[in-house]
């Protein structure tokens, strides 16, 4: 592994750098062991310290494991989509809170990349996606359930109809739709959703897709996207009509 470090830089960011695109070039294999914190000082010319900073890096992005004892190290981890999902449902958050994302970007966003879903999910549904999308229904019907909770189980809905698809791929990129940018959605609208229209809206998106009508499962979701807008709008009008009432200038927040 031969990568000369830049003086101007962080060095461990550069040896992680560079070790990650080994793993990522296939010159360091799943489970093979890295060369020890020393040699790897020697060949990086850099400080064990150094080197150490860079190996955590690399756990932290669950590139690596480690192991203590006799046969211990530093080891190349398969990295899987699932232990990927909180990396992007982060990112996403920050991306979408920090730079401010108006209502309906995100929202044309969201149910642009959901609908993608529809038509792999109506034709490869199993049972348990089924099974999952009717118990989130089931509870959301329950009465006494509270806002933070009815907003759970809508995520739980549609992260079911998300790995319907059977795309590990999808399901990953859609994690920042479904866990990270539908909780900010729900964080505007749930004061003035209707429980028993998103009930209604749910129960046809399953029906739709137990009966691997695709057609119909995208007309319901994108009715579903339409009544989301609905809900941003009149919660922006109820925020105008208040700030009116009180003598202050219209509000325009999202």
């Amino acid at each position: 592994m031969e990568y000369r470090l830049k003086e101007d830089g962080d060095l461990s960011v550069q040896i992680a750098g560079a070790i990650r695109d080994a793993i990522v070039a296939g010159r360091l294999i799943v489970d093979e062991r890295l060369p020890s914190e020393a040699e790897l000082a020697e060949q990086f010319d850099v400080s064990r310290p150094t080197v150490r900073e860079a190996l955590k890096r690399l756990a932290a992005q669950n590139l690596i494991r480690t192991r203590r004892g006799a046969s211990g190290g530093a080891f190349v981890n398969r990295l899987r989509f699932e232990d990927a999902h909180g990396q992007q449902i982060t990112t996403s958050t920050l991306l979408l809170s920090m730079n401010a994302v108006d209502f309906e970007t995100a929202c044309e966003a969201r149910y642009a990349l959901e609908r993608a879903c529809v038509p792999l999910a109506a034709a490869r549904r199993g049972p348990d996606h089924l099974a999952t999308m009717r118990a989130e229904i089931h509870r959301q019907g329950q009465p006494g359930l509270s806002d933070e909770s009815f907003c759970a189980s809508d995520v739980a809905f549609h992260r079911a109809l998300v790995d319907a698809a059977g795309n590990p791929v999808l399901s990953y990129q859609l994690a920042g739709a479904v866990e990270a940018m539908q909780p900010l959605m729900n964080m505007i609208t749930f004061s003035a959703r209707s429980r028993a229209r998103i009930l209604a809206l749910h129960g046809a998106i399953a029906d739709a897709l137990e009966a691997r009508d695709a057609a119909r499962a995208e007309a319901e979701l994108a009715a579903l996207a339409a009544y989301t807008i609905e809900l941003a709008d009149d919660v922006r009008a109820r925020r105008r009509a208040r700030a009116e009432a009180a003598g202050g200038a219209p509000g325009t927040g999202q």
